[in-house]
């Protein structure tokens, strides 16, 4: 293995579960940017100094991070955020038992933000009104094709630059699946990505408004964005299909809820909204299913 051009370890006076903290940022099994192993969690991202690679595994009670790139410094510099050192889960005290308890059977679950927005943009406009399996596809086959190789000897790729993405023709991406809306929003976004970029010195809520003067970005997306991105504990998204039923099912015993009712439910959980979300998602959490579900496409053979 060659050699970290960067590296640092980290204590750990709290419970750490890695797979769980950064389960978010893989976009389906075939996403090759990350890889989860018995051996740590491998990363590939392209920072503002520029593309690198980071490998996190704990050490006994401390977390080892090594990095290679010209970016690996940086990437080092942004783990505990990445690892939300920051976030305070011994303050989520729910009173529902069925939180409660998932909270309880999670303790290293934290919330933590990457500080890099276009990557996070990217894999989300592909996932608007698309199934999941669906968009995780076209994803992997992007990066495959347009990313680079990542630094290091980890076979991971970096996402493609917004340059790249810019100056992509729309032909080039038909047969990953995409249809020319979804990518006239990665290119819109792409040629504004120093401008999203500066958002992460904002607040999140102030932070997604501006996502949304982005069109084609509306409050999903701007939320899928915000979670991932600026590390929103609090966010919601609205707009999701399942998202109000879940909740409604899970805190009321509902088999359908609006979203004037999932917003009612979470209400008594502000501040650690987007926890109670994700806890109910670790936990299988999901409303009974009785209208058909959304059609795989093939919009390549189109």
């Amino acid at each position: 293995m060659l050699s970290p051009d960067a590296s640092a370890s980290f204590p750990l006076p709290f419970p750490l579960d890695l797979d769980l903290t950064l389960g978010p940022l893989q976009r389906g099994p075939s996403d090759p940017t990350i890889r989860f192993g018995l051996d740590g969690i491998w990363r590939a991202a392209r920072t503002p100094a520029g593309p690198a690679t980071v490998w996190l595994q704990h050490g006994g009670s401390q977390l080892i991070a090594d990095a290679w790139g010209v970016g690996a410094s940086w990437l080092v510099s942004q783990v505990p955020s990445l690892l939300g050192f920051d976030d305070r889960p011994e303050s989520f005290k729910p009173a529902n038992r069925l939180l409660w308890d998932l909270h309880r059977h999670h303790p290293g679950l934290r919330l933590g933000r990457t500080g890099l927005v276009f990557e996070a943009m990217l894999p989300t406009i592909l996932e608007q009104k698309v199934p999941s399996v669906e968009a995780y596809a076209s994803y992997a086959r992007l990066v495959r094709a347009l990313g680079e190789q990542a630094p290091g000897d980890a076979g991971l790729m970096v996402p493609p630059s917004p340059q790249r993405m810019a100056r992509t023709p729309y032909w080039a991406v038909h047969r990953f699946g995409i249809e020319r809306r979804r990518f006239a929003v990665i290119q819109l976004a792409a040629s504004r990505a120093a401008r999203l970029e500066s958002t992460t010195a904002l607040e999140p809520a102030e932070a997604r408004r501006l996502l949304m003067t982005l069109p084609g970005i509306g409050p999903w997306s701007a939320a899928e964005v915000s979670a991932v991105a600026y590390g929103d504990r609090d966010v919601v998204s609205l707009g999701d299909y399942h998202l109000p039923h879940q909740v409604a099912w899970a805190l009321a015993g509902e088999v359908r809820g609006s979203e004037t009712r999932m917003l009612e439910l979470l209400e008594p959980y502000r501040g650690h909204r987007a926890r109670v979300i994700r806890l109910l998602t670790l936990g299988g959490i999901q409303a009974p299913r009785f209208g058909p579900r959304m059609r795989l496409r093939r919009i390549a053979a189109i």
